[in-house]
């Protein structure tokens, strides 16, 4: 297993026990509740989706019976979605206790960041599983 398969991996589970403790103290303290948007995207971008993306570098080449074409990618697809999302959930989290446009800003940088780690997937996995065009 490559290591950043690993990576993505033991990430996912990290931003599970993450959202986790979000969620609960959101319950035991109702003025939390504005952190909705932290908790959500802990479990949909940090567990869901660093997962998918771990087991997918590893499962989908091998059922096509490929190796995954561009690991560098890879790599740099775990730090892009890593720093994104860490960002992006740090700067949401200062606007909603101290509202500036310097926030808004870093936090839809941050975002966009997490969008162009999304294309690295998309790129990478159909580069790897889409045969090669017919050469004449």
């Amino acid at each position: 297993m490559d290591r950043f398969v690993k990576n993505f991996i033991i990430v996912s589970i990290v931003y599970l026990g993450i959202s986790a403790f979000v969620g609960v103290a959101m319950l035991w303290d109702q003025s939390l509740m504005s952190l909705k948007f932290v908790h959500s995207h802990l479990n949909m971008l940090g567990w869901v989706s660093m997962m998918i993306y771990g087991v997918g570098y590893h499962i989908l080449p091998k059922f096509a019976g490929k190796p995954l074409k561009y690991p560098k990618i890879g790599e740099l697809q775990f730090w892009v979605a890593n720093i994104g999302l860490i960002g992006m959930l740090l700067f949401y989290t200062m606007n909603v206790y101290n509202p500036s446009q310097m926030n808004v800003n870093a936090t839809v940088l941050f975002g966009g960041m997490e969008v162009f780690s999304i294309i690295l997937f998309f790129y990478n996995m159909l580069a790897t599983l889409l045969p090669k065009p017919a050469t004449v």
